[in-house]
């Protein structure tokens, strides 16, 4: 499992942890979420994020 971190805003999304609360489950992988998925703090779009070691 990777993080992912918003460039614009530095918000992190964790594949392990998801993002229940936008119908992302625990587990899910960058590549799988929906390519319309914004940024939750920003509203930046996927290609703002770039994946990171925390």
């Amino acid at each position: 499992m990777n993080t992912w971190i918003c460039l614009i805003c530095g918000w992190v999304y964790d594949e392990a942890a998801g993002l229940p609360e936008e119908g992302i489950a625990p587990g899910t992988k960058w590549e799988d979420v929906p390519p319309n998925w914004v940024c939750p703090e920003c509203g930046a779009r996927k290609e703002d994020f770039e994946m990171t070691q925390v």
